[in-house]
């Protein structure tokens, strides 16, 4: 199983949401075609097929959890 699939499954899972890497995840967005935008501290993707942005912040070295669970949301 590669990287991208196992973040992916541990993101589907929805039982490690505080265990995600904050710049895998954005990596992740970045590789399903999402265009990254940078504003201050906030990472904002945006796709144009998918109506909602999807904005991550980083909390330490991890995402935050809420922001994790829009990004399944995005990915489903």
């Amino acid at each position: 199983m590669g990287k991208y699939e196992k973040l992916i499954s541990l993101i589907l899972g929805g039982e490690s949401d505080a265990n995600i890497p904050f710049d895998k995840l954005c990596h992740l967005m970045i590789k399903f075609g999402f265009n990254e935008r940078v504003r201050g501290s906030h990472h904002i993707f945006q796709r144009g097929d998918i109506p909602d942005l999807v904005n991550l912040q980083q909390d330490g070295t991890k995402a935050k959890t809420y922001q994790v669970a829009m990004v399944r949301k995005a990915i489903l």
